[in-house]
């Protein structure tokens, strides 16, 4: 099982990133794919998931008027559109899948994660 983050970048203040997770090995057709964030300093936070089965997703209540999720028509890419970011939107963002939202809506471990990747937002 792997997990692919990229996309992550500089952007200013107002600006838009879309981050793209691919996900490879067997096993996960089932599985919620989402994001957490961590930036210097602050606890890990669940930001958004979504269902590889059946496409159903989550967006936290803190980002959901400017983040969104979705996944391509294969199932193998889940994006986080982020709009409108701030400076405190700069985290390292990280992709991961479990068999439940849970890990995701409650900040726990889920079961696979991939490698981060590093978003700065300059004001």
């Amino acid at each position: 099982v792997q997990l692919q983050a990229s996309g992550g970048g500089m952007v200013q203040a107002g600006g838009s990133l879309r981050l793209s997770c691919t996900v490879s090995g067997s096993g996960l057709d089932y599985y919620v794919i989402g994001w957490f964030r961590q930036a210097p300093g602050k606890e890990r936070e669940g930001l958004a998931w979504i269902s590889r089965y059946d496409g159903k997703f989550n967006t936290a209540d803190s980002v959901k008027d400017r983040f969104s999720i979705s996944r391509d028509s294969a199932k193998t890419t889940v994006y986080l559109q982020m709009n409108s970011l701030r400076p405190e939107d700069t985290a390292v963002y990280y992709c991961a899948a479990d068999a439940t939202f849970i890990p995701f809506r409650d900040t726990g471990s889920p079961e696979y994660w991939g490698q981060g990747t590093e978003v700065t937002v300059s004001s």
